[in-house]
């Protein structure tokens, strides 16, 4: 395998590059969490990576570790490492940063230049190399992007009007106001009804799970199992409805529903949401039930069994993974919609969830209202997607393989 010269530097330079990307993560991590200023130094950054990387590929694993802390956290002490304070800063809050660092510029640069010896090369070496470096930069990088957002808005629900007014940038909290941190989200269950919201928001989206199994379930067993005309059109054309922009929809389903007065009802509301979550279930249903062998429902068949009860009594039972992938997945679809609740719902006794948080959303309700009704309808489907995401991978995949 052809060796390559420029081994020598490789880290060096990968160890440059990944100080200056965890830098860049510290400071922003600090300034969110302190309200206080943290910049990165791009020099400092790409001098003291450097080193800390040519020390990881040419000192033994210890010592190497040891020298690349010393070398990330010790310049900052000084006042000219990768990442400078501003003058307000505690010295708490800046030997946490340093500390934090150094540890974890070490141990992580230890990863990414494992197995890349200081000397020429082989390509596979170098390509493990920069596949760790890009790996813990995604990783980085898609995390900032989901957890900074959730961040602000949890610590903004969290802060009073008056620290709102005085530093809309700072989002630290202060632990010492005790019960009186979660003050707007007891304002909103007493004085806006998020209780009602969140029930109203829960019976509708477990409604729409089973209305939607109940047509979906025959519809895709028919499309797999059934022989008819048209089936394979019909099948390859499921989707179509599902990919129409629901906002094209939007004008003649508010005049439909004014006409028949089901505008301002849960009803309406129940009535239509299963229309947007049925086309995608009957897709992902049909593609499982293919998957299953038809010699067990054809057994059953020749023991006397009807078709129907083949299903309930064969079918079903093998597709509870599907099934509980499925229903958790329109779950998650009724419970964040959006666009037909704000549409067709006026009486806030009738409101959704998210109907409820866009309510919030007026100069007259401090933001920190508006971002703790947005913390509630996040926080419970989140938690649900956690806790069961296994059974639904589980259930999405089960069907992928034949036999």
């Amino acid at each position: 395998m052809t060796a390559l010269r420029f081994g020598y530097v490789t880290g060096p330079i990968l160890g440059a590059l990944w100080l200056y990307v965890l830098a860049i993560t510290w400071a922003v991590a600090m300034s969110f969490a302190t309200g206080d200023a943290f910049r990165p130094v791009l020099w400092a950054s790409l001098i003291w990576g450097a080193l800390a990387g040519l020390a990881m590929v040419r000192l033994p694993r210890l010592t190497g570790l040891a020298v690349a802390a010393g070398l990330t956290g010790l310049p900052i002490l000084a006042g000219f490492g990768a990442i400078v304070t501003g003058e307000n800063v505690t010295l708490f809050a800046t030997l946490f940063a340093v500390i934090t660092l150094a540890a974890v510029l070490a141990v992580s640069l230890s990863k990414i230049l494992q197995g890349t010896p200081f000397r020429a090369l082989t390509r596979h070496e170098f390509e493990e190399a920069l596949i760790r470096f890009f790996t813990g930069s995604g990783y980085i990088f898609f995390t900032a992007i989901v957890v900074i957002p959730f961040y602000v808005m949890v610590m903004t629900s969290l802060k009073s009007q008056q620290a709102l007014l005085q530093n809309p940038l700072d989002f630290s909290i202060d632990l010492g106001q005790g019960w009186g941190l979660l003050r707007s989200y007891a304002e909103l269950f007493t004085d806006f009804s998020f209780g009602r919201y969140l029930w109203t928001s829960f019976y509708v989206s477990l409604l729409t799970v089973f209305i939607t199994l109940l047509f979906s379930v025959p519809g895709a067993y028919a499309v797999a199992r059934f022989r008819f005309k048209g089936q394979k059109a019909f099948s390859r054309s499921i989707l179509l409805i599902y990919m129409v922009p629901m906002i094209v929809l939007a004008l003649p389903i508010y005049i439909a529903f004014s006409m028949v007065g089901l505008r301002n009802s849960i009803f309406g509301i129940v009535l239509i949401y299963p229309v947007t979550t049925i086309p995608v279930a009957l897709y992902m249903l049909q593609g499982y039930f293919r998957g299953l062998p038809t010699e067990v429902e054809e057994a059953g068949l020749m023991d006397g069994l009807s078709r129907l009860a083949v299903i309930v009594k064969i079918t079903l039972p093998l597709s509870l993974p599907a099934l509980a992938s499925v229903s958790l997945y329109v779950f998650m679809i009724a419970w964040n919609e959006f666009l037909l609740a704000f549409m067709l719902l006026d009486d806030p006794s009738k409101f959704t969830l998210t109907r409820g948080v866009s309510m919030l959303n007026s100069s007259e309700i401090p933001r920190q209202h508006l971002m703790a009704g947005a913390v509630i309808a996040t926080v419970p489907i989140m938690a649900l997607f956690l806790g069961l995401e296994r059974f639904m991978t589980k259930g999405l995949t089960a069907g992928s393989v034949k036999g």
